[in-house]
Formats: structure tokens, C-alpha cells, sequence
């Protein structure tokens, strides 16, 4: 089978994709609460249920898209089109963030959280749209085992680098410049380099005998013949174990509830626990921008940590001790953090320290999960298999989202951290049932797996 060549220059052009939806994610992340509560006056509820749409008509989005992607070839690839019809739409959205009153004004709606809904709901579908075929095409290209798997912490470690870039943007800057500048970078990032990568035509030619090309106009690596890869889970590169699959589902949806409550709410810890306001309180745009600041630097730490530590920390664990053990450890660490956070973490230093914490289990949310699925999957199915695994994202999406009134209603906003700490727990435990994946010519310490 020819392996791919792992050069810094081909994971960095397969990484961009995935990289601008990332940054699509991380604006939606730093200005969409904060815009809705600061500029439109929305309550946590209100927002909770704005942030419902995406996750809501993502769906079904995430599996057809995933599945078209696996099966048709148009604009020459396969991944492509679906890339640059989704990078495009998402800048759009971007754009629309910050003018949803124009909008209400332009079209003569009564309801502003009507707007808003629609435009949350069609930046999350553009996102799903690309983000699918924006990751399975690393899959595309890489061998299983290793190889992939730096492939996947390669894309993290770039696109965590932009996510810091964003939040600092944000805190150092503004919102709403951040807003702006995102809509250019995934525009950018999205398209071009989609146009860039070839894509293999047949995707048994990647666990075969095909070749497959990266190039960025200096770049062409062949790939070159080494036998095919087995993993502890699958016995060939065509068939799908699901049971593995579905447990790997369950914990990392545990993951993402906590996750994304911390994602949606967290500016309301920030206004209320932090900087001692009501949540739905008026305030004056140098506080409001105190806010965007401290959100920015909050999720710029986390981002920080979640780029660095895949690459240098993280992969060189997962090879002594296997990459499931190491993620369970690492969701672990972070719910220790949202402990620790509910605590001692009313001052805004000690919240900076903390969210170092909880970033050492998203350095493994974005980076791990998706290099154990790909080896337990039917490798001519991934688009269509990383669409069924992402349900294990969105439909957490959709439970924290309907958190907002009880979140709302209590005196302590510190619940946004005692429910993500609880899901994160309950997840770490779950990833020590999952069976570890071992590629050929990879040695797992230990005896190979968590169980």
C-alpha cells in the first residue's frame, strides 16, 4: 500500500479546511453570546434556544452531507465542493452577525431572536457542511495508525493556533473587528486550499494500491507501498466494528454536553460570578467590552493549551500508553478543572489558571477522538461514518442548549461548571470501556488497551 509522506507542507495544506471551520467556530464562540446579550439584550434561555437551531437541523445535515460526500465527484473531488460551498456560507453568516438589526429592519420582522435564530441555524449547517469532508479528507490521504493520527493532531495544532489568534483578536482588539477578519480567513482558508489537494478518485485506493497526491504547487509526495494496516477492533480497512463505534459515540457525547455549556454560558459566569453583574444588565459598551476581553483571554488559554499539547504531549503519551487511556485521562484532568473553577474561581486570575486546566481535555476533544473512530470505521464510508460520529456532538449541542432556562433561574451561575464538570466525569469513565485501537507496527504500552 503506498504510505503517505508525512511533510510538515502536506499536513499543513490538508489542515487549513478544517482549520477555517474551526476559526468559523471559535468566532461564533467569542462574539455570538456576547453579541445577543450586550448588543440585543437576550437572557441565558434566549440564547441557549439561539444556539438550538444549528445543532437542531445539523442533524441530518452531518450524515447526508457526510454520505454524498463519500459517494459523488464533481468540481474534481469528492470533498471539495461541499468545502467550498460551506467555507463561502459561513463567511456570509459571519458578516451577518453583528447587522442582525439591519436585517430585522431590511425585512420587516417583528422578532430580532427570529433573525437570530436563522442565522445561527444556517452558519452551524454551513459548518457541518464543510467540516465533514474537511476532516475525512485527511482520512482520504493518510494510512491508518500513525500516520493518520498525526495527521489529526497536526490539523489541531494549526487550528488551535488560529483559535488562540481569534480569542486574542477579540480580547485585544474588538468583537467586532474579530468578526470581520474571520470572514476573510475562512473564505480563504476554506477555499483555496481545497482547490489544492487532490483528492485519491478511489478511496480504496488509499488502503490499497493507488496514489494520492498533496501538492501546493511545490509540493507533490507519492505515496509508496507498505502493506495493509489491522487494528485491534477491525480486521481489514472495510469493515465497521460498531459496537466500538457506538461506545465511542456514547462517552464523547457525555464530553460535548459539558463542553458546550461551558461554550454557550460561560460569558454569563463571567458577567454574574466574576464581575458581579445581572446576567440581563444593562451595561456600558467599556464594560460590555470588559466582558468580550475576558472572554477572549479565558478561551484564548484554552485554545492555547488545546494546540500545544496534541502534537508535543499528547501524541507521545497515546504511543506509551495508548490513545484512549490518554484521552480518558485527559477528560478526567478537565473535569477536575471545572471543579476547581467552581471553587476558587471567582476572581478573574484564578479562572485564567483554571481554563489552562480544562484545556488539556480539549486538546484531546479535538484532536484523539477522531483518529480512534477512523480505525474502527469502513474506510470507503468515512464521510458518511464521520456524519453518524458527529451526532455524538450535535445532539449534546441540542441538550445544552435547552440548559438555558434552568441556568437562567439559578442564583449561582457556578451550575454552568457543576454540569460540565459531572459530563466530563461521567465521560472519562465511559473512554475507559472503549477498546484501543492498534495499528500494525505500533506498540501500545501496557498491554495495549483501556478496557
Amino acid at each position: 500500500m503506498p504510505s503517505f509522506q508525512p511533510t510538515k507542507a502536506n499536513y499543513g495544506l490538508l489542515s487549513l479546511p478544517a482549520t477555517a471551520m474551526g476559526f468559523a467556530l471559535c468566532v461564533q464562540i467569542a462574539a455570538l453570546s456576547w453579541i445577543l446579550n450586550t448588543q440585543y439584550g437576550l437572557n441565558l434561555e434566549e440564547i441557549g434556544l439561539v444556539w438550538l437551531a444549528g445543532p437542531v437541523a445539523g442533524i441530518l445535515g452531518q450524515v447526508l452531507i457526510g454520505a454524498l460526500s463519500d459517494n459523488v465527484w464533481f468540481w474534481g473531488g469528492r470533498r471539495r465542493p461541499f468545502i467550498v460551498i460551506g467555507g463561502t456560507l459561513a463567511a456570509l453568516m459571519i458578516l451577518a452577525l453583528p447587522n442582525l438589526g439591519l436585517i430585522q429592519s431590511a425585512l420587516g420582522v417583528e422578532s430580532l431572536i427570529g433573525i437570530a435564530l436563522t442565522v445561527a441555524l444556517t452558519l452551524d449547517l454551513a459548518i457541518n457542511v464543510s467540516f465533514n469532508p474537511a476532516r475525512s479528507i485527511i482520512a482520504d490521504v493518510t494510512p491508518k495508525g500513525k500516520m493518520r493520527t498525526d495527521g489529526f493532531t497536526f490539523m489541531q495544532t494549526v487550528s488551535g493556533f488560529f483559535g488562540v489568534l481569534a480569542y486574542l483578536i477579540g480580547a485585544f482588539i474588538s468583537n467586532y473587528f474579530l468578526i470581520y477578519a474571520g470572514a476573510i480567513i475562512v473564505f480563504l482558508f476554506s477555499v483555496f486550499p481545497a482547490f489544492l489537494i487532490k483528492e485519491p478518485r478511489n478511496l480504496e485506493d488509499v488502503e490499497t494500491d493507488g496514489v494520492v497526491e498533496v501538492h501546493d504547487g511545490l509540493v507533490e509526495d507519492i505515496l509508496d507501498a507498505d502493506g495493509p494496516r489491522q487494528t485491534a477492533t477491525t480486521a481489514v480497512g472495510n469493515t465497521t466494528d460498531w459496537t466500538e463505534f457506538l461506545k465511542i459515540c456514547v462517552a464523547h457525547a457525555f464530553t460535548w454536553v459539558g463542553v458546550q455549556t461551558m461554550f454557550i454560558y460561560t460569558f454569563g459566569y463571567i458577567k454574574s460570578n466574576i464581575m458581579g453583574f445581572e446576567v440581563e444588565q444593562v451595561l456600558t459598551d467599556p464594560q460590555n467590552n470588559d466582558i468580550g476581553f475576558a472572554i477572549g483571554i479565558a478561551f484564548a488559554i484554552l485554545n492555547t493549551v488545546g494546540f500545544l499539547l496534541p502534537a508535543f504531549v499528547l501524541a507521545p503519551i497515546a504511543t506509551k500508553i495508548g490513545r484512549v487511556k490518554t484521552h480518558a485521562a485527559a477528560i478526567a484532568i478537565s473535569a477536575v478543572g471545572y471543579g476547581l473553577i467552581v471553587v476558587f474561581g471567582t476572581s478573574m486570575t484564578a479562572f485564567f489558571l483554571l481554563m489552562a486546566i480544562v484545556g488539556v481535555g480539549w486538546a484531546a476533544v479535538v484532536s484523539l477522538p477522531f483518529a480512534i473512530m477512523s480505525e474502527v470505521v469502513d474506510s470507503r464510508k468515512m464521510g458518511l461514518m464521520m456524519g453518524l460520529f458527529n451526532l455524538s456532538v450535535v445532539l449534546p449541542q441540542i441538550v445544552a442548549s435547552l440548559l438555558g432556562g434552568t441556568i437562567n433561574a439559578a442564583d449561582d451561575k457556578a451550575a454552568i461548571f457543576y454540569i460540565a464538570g459531572g459530563m466530563l466525569a461521567a465521560s472519562a469513565v465511559l473512554w475507559l470501556l472503549v477498546k484501543e485501537p492498534v495499528s500494525e507496527g505500533e506498540v501500545v504500552a501496557g498491554g495495549g488497551g483501556g478496557h
